[in-house]
């Protein structure tokens, strides 16, 4: 993989398309390029395939046809490993299923991306602490996922994504399963990563309100996105 370049865009997405079994498309032609500090949000009806863009942008999915880069690295073009670690190294993904560990404590879930990337145990663990407490979570390190409700997962789920500073923020409904003031909380953690880290985010949701934190806010449809300044 080569080294970011500052002159590139972080996301270059040109021309995808994506279909499921039996033939539906999903979306087709879609374009989507992003910067440092840009924070999108992608609104659109149930099954349009939101939650698959973010799939594909990660590497987790395939599509049909058109390019995916990230810092110029063409996705397509890159083996399991190679993808693996891009993963680890640029991207936080906050998953809607939270996909947390059941064995590991709190701390030890959020510290994760750290240690696969060999950080060390005592730092990563004291950066995922730290984390915790920016999501509320801060009395809960040694606690097990079986312990919490889903929405204090979910605050987990988001500590994990952020905790290795990632380039690229793909979250997934982040603040379905909370409240109103922690939806709110998580959201200025979210812009802050972006504005502060020179990260960009690209956040998928139903909330108006979590739409109304992004710089933008497009649709997504059969025939790509639309919106200000979807490409």
């Amino acid at each position: 993989m080569t080294a970011p370049d500052p002159a590139t865009p972080l996301l270059a997405v040109r021309d995808l398309r994506k279909s499921v079994p039996g033939g539906r498309v999903l979306f087709d032609g879609l374009d989507l390029v992003l910067h440092a500090g840009d924070f999108v949000a992608v609104t659109g009806e149930s099954g349009v395939g939101k939650s698959t863009l973010l799939n594909l942008i990660a590497g987790l999915d395939q599509a049909d046809a058109g390019s995916i880069r990230l810092n110029g690295d063409e996705l397509g073009g890159l083996d399991d490993d190679q993808g693996a670690r891009l993963r680890r190294e640029r991207i936080g993904f906050v998953f809607q299923a939270f996909h947390v560990l059941p064995h590991l404590t709190l701390a030890q879930n959020v510290a994760l991306p750290l240690i696969l990337q060999r950080r060390g145990q005592a730092v990563s663990l004291e950066r995922a602490r730290a984390m915790m407490a920016e999501v509320g979570l801060g009395a809960r390190d040694a606690d097990y996922p079986a312990q919490l409700s889903g929405g204090e997962l979910q605050r987990v789920a988001i500590a994990r994504a952020l905790v290795h500073r990632p380039a690229l923020i793909l979250a997934d409904e982040p603040t379905g399963n909370l409240d109103p003031e922690t939806a709110a909380r998580i959201m200025e953690l979210l812009t802050h990563q972006v504005r502060n880290a020179g990260a960009a985010a690209i956040l998928v949701t139903h909330s108006a309100a979590a739409a109304a934190a992004a710089d933008r806010s497009l649709t997504l449809t059969r025939h790509g996105l639309t919106g200000a300044d979807a490409a």
